[in-house]
């Protein structure tokens, strides 16, 4: 296999997974905070949601580097 494919394969399967944990991500806010009612704007992240945050930054840097490799490579 050759490696343009490689980084198209990474590409496309780090979009997928970003997208998921973008999509599964909980808001810190309601809806109702838009329209003033009282919400949290500053939370602390804790177990679950911490490591799933810092796993969408890793993807996400994955990502990015992948199609900078894609765009190098050719």
């Amino acid at each position: 296999m050759e490696i343009g494919a490689i980084c198209n394969i990474v590409t496309f399967a780090s979009a997928i997974l970003l997208i998921l944990l973008i999509l599964l991500q909980q808001r810190g806010a309601s809806l109702g905070a838009g329209f003033g009612a009282s919400g949290e704007l500053f939370t602390e992240r804790r177990g679950l949601e911490k490591s799933m945050f810092n796993t969408t930054v890793v993807i996400a840097v994955i990502f990015a580097l992948s199609i900078l490799a894609t765009l190098i490579i050719g």
